[in-house]
């Protein structure tokens, strides 16, 4: 039997040993840590409990598939629910919205709270709804490392919206030319950080992503965001996938240009199929050290990072929902500080994920599990300590400020997540979420393909290669490597 060797179970890493499973192979997952999800973990805080890291659930039916194609039904494994409203946006002025999940509501939202003509919402809506149907097979379903990708009929889909997707413009100026409300348009240019990325700097394109959130949905799958990585992890278990965990792999073995074996402390695994999880950075320099590194696309530029503190909060806030955003006074400033200056700005846009709002017991009785995110940049040796306490004293003022309530004396428990320990703790380089940033418009083509052109059998996923970060991305990129890996026996939609 054929075997396959993943490294890293992070959620890429869980899916295609699902689908090299169900395409004949013998499957072991080697992971570094005592536990699977990568940044998708669950923990304690005395009696809250935390997401630590994914907070947003988009596409569930890249995770149904899975089950479906295993002759599963999705819901004996996992449930999950359409969320309504999809976030709650505060202003520095004082000015709220809430998205709600139907296109039409929020448009009559945005009229009422913003004076923004209803028509032009639900016109930016249905462009990128327009937009994502007309490339998404092309650029994020397939290969963009592959000759058939630009042969099959997709690809007249994709060429017929070029115009049209903004490449020539960066996503900020795109939504300034549809919408004079600059709150408006600092809602529409955060969907950037969705990929770790600068409004001012990526290109319009970018523009697809409130599709996926504002027509298709967003939801919250109970037990939280670790549900997910559980659920599949069960899936692949059942499907004879074997987990070693604090198992590192410490080499890939290549000889005459084929896979040959992984190595770890307990020594060497045959394996005739390769696929890395792992930072595609730290996969060639430790784990491929005598192998030639494809220099230019490791040094592209890195995404940003976060700073998330984890707090268990002695208080309810009816105003808050599960997503809640606060907004920086000056957007372009913030970024200016995560891109150009590597640092924090003083006053940052800050995140609110409160998942006792869809749970009430992950958190007492009469309070709350607050896990508040600021994007950050990668470490490139900042002093994070100073950071860090800084950027905690901004966002309780600002916090406290907006609420209207003194937070700080609320704090009953915390923990905290900066750019070193997600380095540390997952091998994302320099701490970046994503790999690298989309502050280009051919970013997209600059990503790492799913596959080794110098070595056969070893193959790719994960956020930091194509195409892209965040729990859909790294889906996709395991039903990509699910395309190339030949099959073991003969099976349908794989």
């Amino acid at each position: 039997m054929k075997k396959a060797a993943i490294v890293g179970a992070g959620i890429g890493g869980i899916a295609a040993a699902i689908r090299l499973a169900l395409k004949g192979y013998l499957v072991t997952v080697y992971e570094a840590n005592d536990s699977f999800g990568g940044k998708m973990q669950e923990f304690w805080l005395g009696k809250y409990r935390f997401d630590a890291g994914p907070s947003l659930f988009t596409l569930p039916h890249l995770v149904d598939e899975l089950f479906e194609m295993a002759g599963r039904k999705p819901q004996a494994y996992f449930t999950y629910t359409r969320l309504n409203p999809i976030t709650h946006y505060f202003w520095p002025d004082g000015s709220q919205l809430k998205a709600y999940a139907d296109p039409e509501d929020f448009a009559r939202e945005a009229a009422q709270k913003l004076g923004v003509p209803e028509h032009d919402v639900r016109e930016v809506l249905a462009s990128s709804k327009r937009l994502y149907n007309g490339t998404a097979d092309t650029f994020l379903h397939k290969s963009l490392h592959k000759t058939g990708t630009y042969l099959s009929a997709d690809i007249l889909k994709a060429l017929g919206c070029l115009s049209d997707l903004g490449l020539g413009t960066t996503m900020h100026k795109a939504n300034a030319k549809k919408f004079t409300d600059p709150r408006f348009v600092q809602l529409l240019d955060r969907f950037a950080t969705y990929n770790g990325s600068d409004p001012y700097q990526a290109p319009g394109t970018l523009n697809i992503i409130p599709h996926l959130e504002h027509n298709i949905g967003a939801f919250y799958p109970k037990g939280g965001m670790y549900a997910i990585a559980a659920s599949l992890v069960k899936l692949a278990e059942e499907l004879g996938v074997e987990f070693r965990y604090t198992e590192a792999v410490e080499q890939i073995v290549a000889l005459a240009g084929k896979v040959m074996s992984v190595k770890t402390k307990h020594g060497n695994y045959n394996a005739d199929v390769v696929v890395s999880n792992m930072d595609v950075v730290p996969t060639y320099r430790k784990l491929l050290p005598d192998h030639p590194a494809p220099e230019k696309t490791l040094a592209q530029p890195r995404s940003s990072s976060a700073l998330i503190f984890y707090w268990g909060i002695s208080k309810q806030f009816r105003q808050l929902h599960l997503h809640n955003i606060f907004f920086s006074e000056d957007y372009k400033a913030e970024f200016e500080h995560i891109f150009r200056h590597k640092t924090i700005s003083p006053d940052p846009t800050v995140y609110v994920n409160v998942t006792s709002k869809q749970e009430a017991a992950d958190a007492p009785p009469g309070c709350e599990n607050w896990f508040v995110m600021v994007n950050v940049p990668h470490n490139q040796g900042q002093d994070w300590r100073q950071l860090i306490a800084a950027t905690r004293a901004s966002v309780l003022k600002k916090l406290s400020r907006m609420l209207q309530t003194d937070i700080e004396p609320l704090i009953e428990q915390e923990q905290v997540l900066d750019p070193l320990q997600i380095e540390r703790h997952t091998s994302s380089f320099a701490g970046a979420l994503y790999g690298s940033s989309s502050n280009n418009m051919m970013a997209a083509f600059l990503r790492h393909p799913n596959f080794s052109t110098q070595i056969e059998g070893l193959y790719f996923c994960g956020g930091s290669v194509h195409p892209g970060g965040g729990v859909p991305l790294c889906l996709l990129s395991a039903r990509i490597v699910g395309q190339l890996v030949p099959a073991v026996m003969p099976i349908e939609d794989i």
